[in-house]
């Protein structure tokens, strides 16, 4: 967490300092793209800059569930493309028994909604439950309603996180340079 402030913190620190000006509409394509590849961070980073006036933040939060759930197709497609002959083949040297895959395969196909909505909250459950989601070939239609209500609240999140603690840290800046201007004041008085 320290290293995701460290990170805000030094972006903020840019943008009060000028150095990036007047986003346009690319820098939503763009932060789509970034959630894509590596989605809270950036999502936290997009809050920062709707914090700072050069995004907005319903476009932000916009651009963040998009590239979210581009990346979760495209994991549920690498899923559909595999095939469980494989994971069966394959899962014998791993300890795994066909009757463990058929009764995950069977659960998978009658809760698909409610798993993949509860790993959409948590962040290391995502991949592996959508992959499992296409090799057991559940219909998009059966999860990807359950799937966009879990990535509205996870994304909301971190967009409100984002802009919320990016404008407490001006704050604290601003604070911080009264007490900096009245220690100053109070030792050049003594002086």
């Amino acid at each position: 967490m320290s290293v995701i402030l460290g990170v805000l913190q030094s972006f903020h620190s840019v943008l009060i300092n000028g150095l990036i000006t007047n986003l346009g509409v690319g820098a939503y394509f763009l932060l789509a793209l970034l959630v894509a590849v590596e989605g809270p961070v950036a999502t936290l980073l997009g809050a920062a800059a709707a914090s700072a006036g050069l995004l907005h933040p319903e476009f932000v939060f916009i651009a963040a569930a998009t590239g979210n759930l581009s990346a979760d197709s495209l994991w549920y497609t690498l899923g559909y493309a595999g095939k469980l002959e494989w994971i069966t083949r394959f899962g014998r040297r791993l300890g795994f028994k066909p009757e463990m895959l058929d009764r995950l395969q069977q659960g998978m196909q009658q809760h698909a909604a409610r798993i993949l909505f509860v790993a959409k909250l948590t962040v290391s459950f995502m991949i592996p439950t959508l992959i499992r989601a296409g090799l057991v070939k559940v219909h998009w239609r059966r999860w990807f309603p359950a799937l966009f209500a879990g990535e509205t609240i996870w994304t909301g999140s971190l967009v409100l996180v984002g802009y919320y603690a990016t404008l407490a840290i001006k704050r604290i800046e601003l604070g911080l340079e009264y007490v900096i201007l009245g220690l100053s004041l109070m030792f050049i008085l003594f002086i």
